[in-house]
């Protein structure tokens, strides 16, 4: 009986079908591939319409107005007399002081770098004025311009460090120094100067600070001064670099024979802001799916 009721269970459980489980399988995400192509058609005609833009704001200020520009991610330059280098820099040179008294100087001081901070960061003369003579004025700034390749640059008179003449492309070359150290300096001074161009007190952080958008980061220098001998007009530079995603800006917009501080300021900014907010536009992509793989 126990081996009849035995073979009675096996038959009934091979008959029964099997109950189907649930299983949870893991979610796979399958990415589609896309192509993404540069588009120099799109860039070319962006690109003269910004020139063209550009030279119509221009025509509309006052004064004279130089720049220059180079985004280093995508190499595009920009420019408008940009070797115009009879533009004096006012307090723009400050930089130029403190990168030649570095060059010179294995570290500085504690009073040194008090000077230099105010220098910068508060564009003080009297600080200004100390460094210029502890690098040597005219004489020293000469031999700093040739060591460094600045040939555009002209040291100010005596004392006048102010009267300091460039264009927006040697502007351009020392933001390059200051970046790569290819002219003999190092990493710590570069920080340092570069350091301090991005803390300027915020009433002096207007000028090319203009091109850069929300997030970005800005390192500049600014210059202003009145010309009373020329028909009581205004000099107005402001120089520096703009970094953020998809950019590394250098930028130098320098007017002079302005009619006030403001209205140099004003035109600057005007320009600034059309070269940073249409950037992008002049390396523009197309995207497309990529080709079908063939199947076995």
């Amino acid at each position: 009986m126990g081996a009849a009721l035995t073979a009675a269970l096996m038959t009934r459980c091979a008959a029964e079908p099997p109950v189907p489980v649930a299983v949870r399988l893991p979610w796979v995400r399958v990415d589609r591939c896309l192509l993404t192509i540069p588009d120099p058609r799109a860039g070319a005609a962006a690109r003269a319409e910004l020139d063209r833009d550009i030279g119509r704001y221009m025509a509309r200020q006052p004064g004279r107005i130089v720049y220059a520009a180079r985004d280093r991610v995508t190499g595009i330059t920009l420019g408008h007399g940009e070797h115009q280098h009879d533009m004096i820099t006012a307090s723009g040179v400050k930089v130029d002081i403190l990168t030649a008294l570095l060059l010179r100087r294995t570290r500085l001081g504690a009073d040194e770098r008090d000077l230099a901070s105010r220098m910068i960061r508060e564009s003080d003369n009297s600080a200004a004025d100390a460094l210029w003579w502890r690098v040597g004025a005219g004489e020293g700034m000469s031999g700093f311009y040739r060591k460094v390749g600045l040939r555009e640059t002209a040291p100010g008179p005596s004392r006048y460090w102010g009267g300091t003449t460039t264009s927006p492309a040697d502007r351009l070359r020392l933001l390059k120094v200051l970046i790569s150290g290819d002219k003999g300096l190092g990493a710590a001074d570069r920080d340092l100067v570069l350091g301090l161009m991005g803390d300027v007190v915020p009433d002096q952080a207007w000028g090319v600070s203009a091109a850069a958008r929300r997030g970005d980061r800005v390192a500049l220098k600014n210059g202003w001064t009145p010309r009373p001998f020329i028909h009581n007009t205004w000099a107005v530079t402001s120089y520096g670099r703009i970094v953020g995603p998809g950019r590394d800006l250098l930028l130098s917009v320098q007017t002079d024979q302005q009619p006030g501080e403001g209205s140099g300021i004003q035109a600057i900014e005007g320009l600034a802001r059309m070269i940073g907010t249409r950037l992008d536009s002049l390396s523009p992509v197309r995207i497309r799916p990529c080709a079908a793989e063939p199947t076995a």
